[in-house]
């Protein structure tokens, strides 16, 4: 599905649970999260991704019936109304499953298949992309103390295993994306890096997502203690991540980064 894609997409970040970093509780009722969805929609979001758990850094892991509970209504009220492609965003092969079964097309697995060891064998049953996030720690514990001696070297030579792992267990490369996982059990300065570096992960082979969307280390450098104050910091790492070569690019403001993928598009478009 991705390994074709020739312009960057936007996915639109729909969390449907009480405790999310930005936007927790702002949608966990359906009427206001189908409206929300339906508003990226309209703003340029080609893939609306939805978790029904959050990952932020000290958040509680939520029951598998609970994510679905959460999940699979508004999966099936915005199938109803979108021809939209729906990511559903969980560790949980039970939960992707129900999910898929409710009209979802993509897995989103932030664990990149460590959490449960038959998400791989649902994604290759069911033929479906899913995207494989590197992440150091779990989400209660990751920030407490990150460190890496090469954080590239490092995040590569794991996405790569995990692709390769995968692919083992039956899932098509082409149906693989590689997330090198912002904020998720890095530093400041990781993160710096990594987005300095993004065009060697590009050069895997493998579409790359990029998931820096209103986050805390972006905060530290702007002075801004609210995550909706950056909303312009994010729209410039979408600009560096076009240029890069980045591929899809999951984001709370869908308008504004949108503006910014279309600017850097043209951009990397004129150049040589």
């Amino acid at each position: 599905m991705f390994s074709s894609i020739t312009k960057p997409l936007i996915m639109g970040i729909l969390n449907v649970t009480p405790d999310s970093f930005s936007d927790g509780g702002k949608f966990n009722q359906l009427d206001h999260a189908l409206q929300h969805a339906l508003r990226m929609i309209s703003e340029g979001a080609t893939i609306i991704d939805i978790g029904g758990e959050s990952t932020r850094p000290n958040s509680e892991p939520v029951s598998p019936n609970e994510q679905i509970q959460r999940v699979v209504p508004i999966i099936k009220a915005i199938r109803e109304r979108a021809d939209v492609l729906i990511s559903i965003d969980t560790t949980l092969h039970v939960v992707a499953e129900a999910a898929l079964n409710a009209g979802a097309n993509i897995i989103n697995d932030v664990s990149a298949g460590q959490d449960d060891a038959h998400m791989f064998v649902l994604a290759a049953q069911k033929n479906v992309p899913i995207i494989l996030m590197h992440a150091q720690g779990k989400s209660k514990t990751m920030q407490d103390n990150p460190f890496y001696e090469n954080v590239i070297s490092e995040v590569l030579t794991e996405l790569k295993q995990r692709a390769d792992a995968a692919i083992f267990a039956g899932v098509k490369k082409e149906n693989i994306v590689l997330d090198v996982g912002i904020g998720f059990g890095k530093r400041k300065q990781d993160n710096l890096d990594l987005l300095a570096h993004l065009a060697d992960f590009v050069a895997l082979g493998f579409p790359i997502l990029l998931g820096t969307s209103r986050k805390r280390f972006m905060g530290a450098i702007c002075n801004a203690s609210e995550p909706a104050e950056l909303v312009t910091a994010t729209a410039v790492t979408t600009a560096l991540g076009v240029m890069a070569g980045v591929q899809l690019f999951r984001v709370h403001d869908v308008k504004e980064n949108k503006q910014a993928l279309e600017v850097a598009w043209a951009i990397r478009q004129a150049a040589p």
